[in-house]
């Protein structure tokens, strides 16, 4: 590209950016979007085959390394047991209401048919429209769609005989107008070919001209990273006013690591839910499919763990908003009803529980009224099973200073009676008080 186009192509983008600089997520959007709560992140690509960090080995590497990874990988990816339904109906029992898939990482490789380059899907064994298949399933199981589009573009700073590396200024595409010329071109196949598109999530430094440019193609797209506030790997220390979302991998890998790997169990990820929640968040939990495309044993396990805990306890889950006085109580976290004074006090930390045994737990920051009912999500409170003399029925006792609920775990969960996971008990009518 000549420096006199470079120029007026950079110029044009300042423009349009300055004219559509104030494009937002809509405020009605954002409240569906935290009223969802948990979504699944998937992150898959050529170098699931390998085992490997997705995309980041190319930095750093030897040319023939770069050449082999853009040349060698596409010829052996090959997912034949792929089955997009069975991904959808496992996701949909989770409780997970969107699923964010990585349409392009950083490596520059397109897990759609794409017109924009040969470095794509259609270019493999398989040669069939991944994106295109998984979208169509999630939106059988009524699912909403989320793509993840990397503006950083490996592939292409190649080709540009650029440096690869995410920190060099020509892989900006605030600096580098042709790539960003080729994203806008990729993004409005994504946002135009593949029906309603409900959540972006861009993953570079700079985004602010792609962010307005989804944003003047569909203002009914909400975009995650490059408009609100998405920590990886961790949780904030406090409550942050939303939409904001927690992107996190079960082990210590966002792709399929099949060696040297360590999971979270699933008791951790359904607490890192319920912190989330509690602290006003949404958890997208991410899952890295094997190169043929099933799900990990190991991440199927802990998705069915969770499935099992939110199919109980979703209620407290979803449309929900965080206390307006303390979010934790010792081992407690709360959250409440979005529209309702009703409170969710989340149980953690209480293993081994055995069915039918009654505990006794207080509760400072929650004044009940006369109005006030108290339940056990997932149960009805009138029976335990094999033990007709104990009535598990809920009950609180306001005090001068804290509320004691005492409760029975009655339902039968697991065939050893024993359950690890949060107990969760609602509490309708009540006023929020400070400690």
């Amino acid at each position: 590209m000549n420096s006199k186009l470079k120029f007026t192509i950079t110029l044009l983008l300042a423009i349009s950016f300055s004219t559509f600089g104030q494009l937002k997520n809509k405020p009605e959007l954002n409240e569906k979007f935290m009223d969802m709560g948990f979504g699944i992140f998937i992150h898959w690509s050529v170098d699931s085959q390998l085992g490997s960090v997705i995309s980041h080995s190319m930095v750093g590497a030897s040319e023939d390394y770069v050449k082999r990874y853009m040349e060698e990988l596409p010829k052996t990816f090959y997912p034949d047991k792929f089955d997009p339904d069975e991904w959808a109906r496992l996701f949909k029992l989770t409780g997970a209401e969107y699923v964010v898939f990585t349409t392009k990482h950083h490596n520059g490789f397109c897990m759609w048919d794409t017109k924009t380059t040969d470095f794509n899907i259609m270019n493999t064994p398989y040669g069939k429209d991944i994106t295109g298949e998984l979208f169509k399933a999630l939106r059988k199981q009524g699912l909403k769609i989320g793509v993840y589009f990397s503006p950083e573009d490996f592939s292409f700073l190649d080709k540009q005989g650029e440096l690869i590396s995410r920190n060099s200024t020509m892989s900006q595409i605030t600096e580098n107008a042709e790539l960003l010329e080729y994203d806008k071109k990729q993004v409005k196949e994504l946002v135009t070919n593949y029906g309603q598109i409900d959540v972006i999530f861009f993953d570079a430094f700079k985004t602010g001209p792609i962010v307005q440019y989804v944003h003047s193609l569909d203002p009914n797209i909400v975009v995650t990273r490059g408009e609100m506030e998405t920590p990886e790997q961790k949780i904030p220390d406090v409550a942050l006013p939303g939409p904001w979302e927690t992107c996190m991998t079960m082990g210590t890998q966002w792709a399929y690591k099949p060696t040297n790997e360590t999971y979270k169990s699933g008791e951790e990820l359904i607490n890192k839910l319920i912190e989330i929640r509690a602290k006003g968040g949404n958890f997208l939990m991410n899952v890295g499919p094997k190169p043929n495309g099933e799900i990990p044993i190991e991440q199927e396990e802990r998705l069915r763990e969770i499935a099992l805990w939110m199919f109980v306890n979703n209620e407290g889950v979803k449309n929900v908003r965080t206390v307006p006085t303390a979010i934790k109580d010792g081992d407690i976290w709360f959250t409440k009803a979005k529209d309702k004074n009703t409170a969710y006090a989340f149980i953690t930390n209480q293993p081994d529980w055995f069915k039918g045994k009654r505990k006794l737990f207080y509760i400072h920051n929650i004044k009940t009224t006369k109005d006030t009912e108290i339940s056990v999500l997932g149960q009805n409170d009138l029976v335990v099973e094999y033990s007709p003399n104990n009535v598990p029925k809920s009950r609180f006792t306001q005090q001068d200073h804290n509320v004691e609920i005492s409760i029975t775990r009655a339902q039968r969960l697991y065939n050893d009676k024993i359950w690890p996971n949060a107990i969760v008990v609602k509490l309708t009518n009540v006023e929020f008080v400070n400690k």
